[in-house]
């Protein structure tokens, strides 16, 4: 993530190492397909930009290997400090502001990360950067304007409330300087980088336990500022929250667009 005071959702709130665990289940076996399909192996070079928590950069260890390198960057290491032994070595890096902390990069792959990012355009130029010629990126992001309700079907009054709650959060997000369409330009943005091989796929999980988790964190973590903001009133949240813990509701996440393509 990128270094803002007004981050609407920072790693060091308690609620965060619940929305980690909820994306490496809903994500994470996407991310590997992908990965994998990449082809990265013993002695690759990786950099895991905003890496949050340490589902992925484990599994790049394991991957790369002694013989390899995995550097994962956040503003805030605190959730992967536990990762920082060979062959990972972690760093407090913006890639929003700062230049890459290396280049020769065999693999560069952020997940949930630019759509934050203010200086989207500057971070994905450095991504590119850091990379070999040859090398691979990997950006993975969510777009929730593609599919802004959490809960599709809306059917009753507690969907209703539970889309409303949702639409608080995205004009928070907004107003942070998300770009809520972010995931559908990776596409495009990559070509115009002058990438070759641009594929995308995109995921769009539902009704799983991690929906659920994901709901319940996210809306504790930001529920100060739904209140300040005047997007909800405590009572709404508390009804809200014993919905989702009672699982009447089959809820969503905004599809998270993937999007790779090689450097010349």
């Amino acid at each position: 993530m990128t270094r803002s005071d007004g981050y609407l959702l920072d790693n060091r709130q308690n609620e965060a190492g619940q929305r980690f665990d909820a994306f490496a289940t809903l994500f994470d076996p996407t991310t590997i397909r992908h990965i994998e399909r990449l082809g990265v192996g013993p002695g690759w070079r990786c950099w895991e930009v905003g890496a949050g928590g340490t589902s992925v950069v484990s599994w790049l260890a394991e991957k790369v290997g002694p013989t390899g390198k995995v550097v994962a960057t956040d503003i805030d290491t605190s959730l992967i400090a536990a990762a920082a032994h060979p062959p990972v070595e972690v760093r407090v890096h913006d890639v929003g502001t700062e230049a890459p902390p290396a280049e020769g990069f065999d693999l560069v792959h952020a997940r949930l990360v630019l759509v934050h990012v203010p200086d989207r355009e500057r971070a994905l130029r450095s991504m590119i950067q850091a990379l070999r010629p040859g090398g691979l990126l990997l950006v993975e992001d969510a777009d929730p304007a593609l599919q802004p309700l959490i809960c599709p079907d809306e059917y009753g009054p507690e969907q209703r409330l539970a889309n409303r709650l949702r639409q608080g959060f995205r004009k928070l997000l907004a107003e942070r300087g998300a770009d809520l369409s972010y995931g559908r330009k990776l596409p495009r943005l990559l070509r115009e980088a002058g990438l070759s091989d641009v594929t995308a796929d995109a995921y769009f999980p539902m009704t799983s336990p991690a929906c659920t988790a994901l709901e319940a964190a996210t809306v504790r973590q930001i529920r100060g500022r739904l209140v300040a903001a005047g997007l909800a009133t405590d009572e709404e949240i508390d009804q809200h929250l014993a919905h989702v813990e009672t699982g009447c509701m089959d809820l969503a996440t905004a599809p998270m667009i993937s999007v790779w393509g090689r450097k010349a």
